[in-house]
C-alpha cells in the first residue's frame, strides 16, 4: 500500500470536534478555537526502548502511543481533543501490522472523543511513533505542578504498580492471579482525562501524570513548587490482587515502577470535598497519600514514611530514557 492509499484509509469520514475547520487532506490541518487555551503534548514511541512485539500486538502499540499523549493532557486540566500521527515503518511490518497499529490509535481516540487531523509516514529500519495531541482547557485553567502549597493534600488516582506488575506476567510464565488486569494496564492504560477535565471549579490544582514512577512525578512537583511533600506509603493504593507479589516487588513497582499514567497532585484541604465529588461523578478512584509542608531552607524534597513510621527521603528516580 502506498502513502496516499494509506492516507485516504485512516482518515475520518466524520469528525467530532466542532472546532475544526479542515482535517486531513490538505497540506496542514486547520481548527478555530477563541474561548479556551491550547495545550499540545508529544510523545515519541520507539521499538525496543518503549515496546517489544513479544509482549505487545500492532493493536496495543497504537494504542498505548495515543494513551501516553492523552495523559499528559489531562495532567494539564485539559480535555483531549485532536491527535496527529508520525510514523516511521521498517520493511519487517506488513499492511495489517500497521492497521492494527491505527485501529489501535482509533480505539483509544474514541474513548476520549478525539479526532486525527494529519501526520506522516515513512520507511525506516525501526518502528518508530511520534503522537502529538492538541487539548482545550478553560482560559487560565491550565493546572500545573509549581502551584503546590504547604497544608495541600497529596492524592493519587486509581491503584499504583499495576502496569509494572502487567509487565512482569507478560514476561513470566507463571501462574498468577488477576493476570487479564494487570496485563491490560500495561498495555492498554486507563487514561483519566474525564476527571481531568472537570477541574476547572477548582481554584488551585497541581497535578503530575505517573509515566515515571510517583517518586520521580512527585519530585518533580516538589522541585516546581519549592515544598516538601509527605507520602505514607501504607495509604499508596494498590489492587488487593497485588499481594501475591513479594514484599520487593510491590514496593518498587508501586514507587518506581512507572506507566500507570495515574495523575498525582495537592489540592487544599478546603477544597477536598470539592474534588471528591468530581472523582465520584467521573468514576475515579480518589486516595489521600501524604500531605505537603514548607521546605527548609529551599532543600525540596519528597519524604516516605514507610509501615513502620520511619521516615526516609525518596529520591527521583524510575524511568529516564537518557540513563538506560
Amino acid at each position: 500500500m502506498d502513502e496516499f492509499a494509506f492516507i485516504n484509509q485512516v482518515k475520518q469520514s466524520v469528525y467530532r470536534q466542532s472546532s475544526l475547520v479542515k482535517g486531513v487532506g490538505d497540506d496542514a490541518a486547520v481548527f478555530r478555537q477563541t474561548a479556551q487555551d491550547v495545550i499540545t503534548a508529544v510523545d515519541t514511541l520507539v521499538e525496543g526502548v518503549h515496546f517489544s512485539r513479544k509482549v505487545m500486538d500492532p493493536f496495543h502499540i497504537g494504542f498505548r502511543s495515543l494513551a501516553a499523549n492523552v495523559s499528559d493532557i489531562a495532567a494539564m486540566g485539559a480535555v483531549p481533543a485532536f491527535y496527529l500521527v508520525s510514523i516511521v515503518i521498517p520493511e519487517s511490518y506488513s499492511d495489517r501490522d500497521l492497521d492494527g497499529i491505527y485501529q489501535g490509535l482509533s480505539s483509544a481516540a474514541s474513548a476520549h472523543h478525539m479526532d486525527l487531523i494529519g501526520g506522516d509516514t515513512v520507511s525506516g529500519g525501526e518502528l518508530s511513533i511520534a503522537v502529538t495531541a492538541i487539548g482545550f482547557v478553560k482560559k487560565e485553567k491550565a493546572r500545573y505542578r509549581s502551584v503546590a502549597q504547604p497544608g495541600d493534600i497529596l492524592f493519587v488516582t486509581g491503584t499504583l504498580g499495576d502496569s509494572a506488575a502487567g509487565f512482569h506476567m507478560l514476561n513470566s510464565n507463571g501462574y498468577y492471579t488477576d493476570r487479564a488486569h494487570y496485563e491490560d494496564r500495561h498495555r492498554m492504560p486507563q487514561i483519566r482525562s474525564h476527571f481531568a477535565g472537570q477541574l476547572e471549579s477548582l481554584n488551585r490544582v497541581a497535578l503530575n501524570d505517573i509515566s515515571d514512577g510517583i517518586a520521580n512525578e512527585a519530585n518533580e512537583i516538589a522541585d516546581a513548587s519549592q515544598v516538601t511533600l509527605t507520602i505514607e506509603e501504607e495509604r499508596i493504593p494498590v489492587r488487593t490482587s497485588f499481594a501475591q507479589f513479594t514484599a520487593e516487588q510491590q514496593h518498587n513497582w508501586k514507587l518506581y515502577g512507572g506507566e500507570d499514567f495515574e495523575l498525582l497532585g495537592s489540592v487544599s484541604e478546603r477544597e477536598w470535598d470539592v474534588l471528591s465529588t468530581i472523582a465520584e461523578r467521573t468514576q475515579t478512584p480518589l486516595t489521600k497519600i501524604g500531605y505537603v509542608s514548607s521546605s527548609e531552607e529551599k532543600n525540596n524534597r519528597v519524604i516516605l514514611i514507610d509501615r513502620t513510621d520511619k521516615s526516609t527521603q525518596l529520591l527521583k528516580k524510575g524511568y529516564t530514557h537518557r540513563s538506560r
